[in-house]
């Protein structure tokens, strides 16, 4: 595909990257899922999806070096998008039925469970979507699905000059939570683009029209 976007999907164990990676494709991107160190820094972007419980993504990630990995590109100003517990393992912190567990620690924050009677929060749901947002440029009204009990439900990183402003998207299950965070080259949304039709394949054309 002449011109198009190269993409590494993380291949970590966690699940659910093969519908990850046929979602990019529809959205235009060139996809490679691996975990392969050389190509994932490589890649014009890095996907890192993930399932399951905050403990075992981060043991998942660990056991593949992918937190270095992700590390390093960030660090290097190299675009990273996060989906549902890839999104929540940014965050210093998780805290799941008394499982305290460490993050990536690359926003401030905790991962704490939806304060809502019916759990998990599972289907399709509006979203709030910040002025000037990349992400949801177009698709402002649509909704897009989720599947999580947990959430980051506050956000705590303030942006000086000159650092741009986060970018934050809310959304509500017996309270408001973040449904998806640009900042710089870090980006990430808890629910998921690949299960979200046609709302979220725009979402993902979006973010690869960002990548440089």
């Amino acid at each position: 595909m002449i011109g198009a976007k190269r993409v590494v999907v993380l291949e970590y164990g966690s699940g659910n990257v093969h519908s990850a990676a046929k979602a990019l494709e529809r959205a235009g991107a060139e996809v490679e899922v691996t975990a392969d160190r050389a190509a994932a820094m490589e890649a014009d972007g890095l996907v890192v999806p993930g399932v399951g419980a905050f403990r075992a993504v981060m043991q998942q990630l660990r056991a593949v070096r992918g937190d270095e990995i992700i590390d390093r590109r960030l660090a290097g100003g190299r675009p990273v998008l996060g989906i549902c517990v890839g999104m929540q393992v940014l965050f210093e912190r998780g805290v799941e039925r008394g499982v305290d567990t460490e993050g990536l620690g690359e926003w401030p924050g905790v991962v704490t469970e939806l304060p809502a009677p019916v759990l998990p929060h599972m289907g399709w749901n509006t979203v709030e979507s910040d002025e000037g947002s990349v992400l949801f440029d177009g698709i402002e009204r649509e909704r897009f699905y989720f599947v999580h009990s947990f959430a980051a439900q506050d956000w705590q990183l303030d942006a000086t000059p000159p650092f741009v402003k986060p970018k934050l998207t809310w959304a509500e299950h017996g309270g408001r939570f973040l449904a998806a965070v640009e900042n710089g080259p870090l980006s990430a949304t808890q629910f998921h683009p690949e299960k979200s039709s046609d709302a979220g394949i725009r979402l993902l054309a979006n973010w690869l029209g960002s990548l440089r």
